[in-house]
């Protein structure tokens, strides 16, 4: 069963934009998601299977209108909450 993160084949998205701008982040708290993630990843409070699965439960509607990394933050505060580490 596919979900809204496997668009493949699907029509009415817009182009997929593949230009390289050449800046890894674009707002600081970007780079503040990513280093949080690298961070709990090694110290093993989730798997990279695990983030990525909660990146597609994501509610479709709210996946469509996140950036990235609103998505890995998202998927990081569902992680983390479902592991009692925050409420």
């Amino acid at each position: 069963m596919s979900g809204i993160h496997d668009m493949g084949g699907n029509l009415g998205l817009g182009a997929v934009d593949v230009r390289d701008d050449g800046v890894g982040f674009h707002h600081e708290w970007e780079a503040r998601v990513f280093a949080i993630n690298r961070l709990l990843l090694e110290r093993g409070l989730y798997t990279l299977d695990e983030f990525r699965y909660a990146i597609e439960r994501m509610e479709p509607e709210r996946y469509l209108a996140a950036s990235y990394y609103e998505r890995w933050l998202h998927a990081i505060e569902v992680l983390l909450a479902e592991k009692g580490i925050l409420s």
